[in-house]
């Protein structure tokens, strides 16, 4: 891992009029969000998936999965956004050249909302927008207030009921075996189209569809970053690559663009 920011990339910066950051959970773990996959640490390596991040898991058994992710909500809503996500929000700013910066987001925890940025696309929906399990209508939850983070989830707990059809109440995330969100999939293949750069932040670069996003920005000229600690980060070879967390490496992009 490098405290260098590479030259190409500065320059990059410096012309890039539209720019997109993809962001993924390792931005979210400098908050101290535990991400899904870390071997031997991750929320799947306690959890099986497939009893909680389900359509069917839900249909089986509705208070199991309900009790754990109104926990995850817990975690989450006491989470504070970290140094990445207050550069990002202050990025578009930094340059006068910048048109447009807008994110792309595979996390569910609305951290960039909290930061401060305005144009953000979730791919994986959020954590704090729950929905009707049969006819999607959105529902707005109790305000939590200060409420003291359970360390394990309750065993069970009863979904809320829908106003409008009586159905139950399920987590606004997206869940395995399941698609993106239409509009929110149309939008960020537009904008990774159009952008001049596409700093993709704390992704493996994996997970499909999503991992297809920086080869549309590729194959209309644009470059792509790759901003990640892990060296072993998908990444093309075209690609400008640094090995850096978002939290110390989104500050230095600032600091570069306002040093003119």
């Amino acid at each position: 891992m490098t405290d260098t920011l590479p030259a190409a990339l500065q320059q990059a910066l410096r012309q890039a009029r539209r720019i997109v950051a993809f962001t993924g959970a390792g931005m979210s773990a400098e908050s101290g969000i535990p991400t899904f996959r870390d071997r031997g640490t991750g929320l799947w390596a306690r959890f099986d998936p497939l009893t909680l991040a389900t359509p069917e898991a839900f249909e089986s058994d509705p208070e199991l999965v309900w009790a754990w992710y109104e926990w995850r909500r817990q975690q989450v809503a006491q989470a504070l956004p970290n140094a990445g996500h207050e550069a990002l929000a202050r990025l578009a700013s930094c340059a006068p050249q910048i048109e447009r910066l807008s994110i792309v987001t595979q996390n569910v925890d609305n951290l960039h909302e909290r930061a401060g940025s305005s144009l953000v696309v979730h791919l994986h929906g959020s954590i704090f927008s729950p929905r009707c399990f049969d006819c999607a209508a959105p529902f707005t939850p109790a305000p939590q207030g200060d409420v003291k983070t359970q360390q394990e989830p309750a065993q069970r707990l009863p979904p809320p009921r829908c106003m409008h059809c009586g159905g139950l109440i399920r987590p606004g995330v997206v869940w395995f075996g399941e698609m993106l969100p239409e509009g929110a999939w149309r939008q960020a293949l537009q904008q990774a189209s159009e952008a001049d750069l596409m700093l993709v932040i704390g992704t493996s670069g994996l997970v499909q569809p999503a991992a297809s996003l920086p080869a549309a920005t590729r194959a209309t000229g644009g470059q792509v970053a790759i901003l990640n600690p892990d060296p072993q980060a998908r990444a093309d070879a075209s690609d400008l690559n640094w090995q850096v967390t978002a939290a110390a490496g989104l500050p230095m992009l600032v600091q570069a663009l306002l040093a003119g």
